[in-house]
């Protein structure tokens, strides 16, 4: 009996032993294949110019510079690229709450005929490749004139984002206690009075989480952008750093500062709204549970 016991004890020990090292080396990979890269592309930035082509390459430059951040401003005018994202990418989240809030509402709370399959359909729209559709669009945008604009940035960025965010919502619309409604009701509200008045509050944590995940999508699009965009003075961030390199160079530094430059207003919108989300993905932790059960 006491050998078996001892036998158990080292194989706990055993057990643990791997655990720890199955942990080290998660998290090395998990630097290695996301933190270095990034880390990386801040270095470069901050580069001198002189030292990009340098071999052997350094971990840690011996100098710094803000040179390409000055190109970036003052060559390539990032602003204005900047300003377009924004607009898109902003245009995209409202115009995707807008229609997504009162769909998921419908799913959630009204008798809808043939509710699974016209929910199913939604999601099958993320399933056909974007590149399927790109011609079809260009054909159809340059009818309508609707090339080089901002809504042939839009419309499309909202379709891809609508099925995700109505399935999101719809898991956060039924985790409100229904009773709430009802009271509501019984004081003479309506349907879109309920749902203005009672619903949109209690899972505004939701609704701006879609929301902040609709906008981040939305910023890095880039395909639409490249192919329904063509005057420069129209193109957004991912299409701009794409045009950088010229015949025979590569600018690494200033497609470098760039992708920083384009980074921060996302991580301001987070910083801003990390409460929210926090809370909206804390609140929403039983999504799983909430679409197994939108399948029934």
């Amino acid at each position: 009996m006491l050998e078996t016991e001892e036998e158990q004890r080292q194989n706990m020990r055993k057990r643990k032993v791997l655990q720890k090292t199955a942990g080290i080396l998660g998290t090395a990979l998990f630097i290695i294949l996301v933190v270095f890269p990034f880390y990386w592309l801040v270095l470069t930035s901050f580069k001198d110019p002189q030292d990009i082509g340098k071999i052997p390459t350094e971990l840690w430059p011996s100098r710094f510079s803000i040179e390409f951040y000055k190109s970036v401003f003052l060559n390539h005018h990032i602003e204005k690229y900047l300003k377009n994202s924004v607009i898109t990418a902003g245009g995209a989240m409202l115009f995707s709450l807008l229609f997504a809030f009162p769909a998921a509402y419908a799913f959630a709370r009204l008798p809808v005929r043939f509710k699974s399959v016209l929910r199913n359909l939604t999601l099958m729209v993320n399933m056909f490749p974007i590149i399927a559709m790109i011609t079809s669009l260009f054909v159809i945008y340059k009818n309508l004139k609707l090339t080089n604009t901002y809504w042939a940035i839009i419309i499309p960025s909202v379709a891809v984002a609508l099925p995700m965010a109505i399935w999101t919502l719809e898991a956060f619309i039924r985790t409100i206690p229904y009773e709430l409604e009802e009271a509501a009701m019984i004081d003479g509200a309506g349907r879109f009075q309920v749902m203005a008045r009672a619903v949109i509050p209690l899972a505004a944590p939701g609704v701006f989480t879609t929301g902040i995940i609709a906008f981040i999508g939305a910023w890095n699009e880039l395909m639409f952008s490249l192919l329904l965009i063509t005057r420069d003075e129209m193109r957004t961030v991912p299409v701009a750093i794409s045009m950088f390199p010229g015949e025979y160079t590569v600018p690494w530094g200033d497609m470098a500062a760039a992708s920083i430059v384009a980074t921060i207003p996302i991580v301001i919108v987070v910083l801003i709204f990390q409460k929210r989300i926090v809370s909206g993905l804390t609140s929403g932790g039983g999504w799983s549970k909430e679409i197994v059960s939108c399948k029934r």
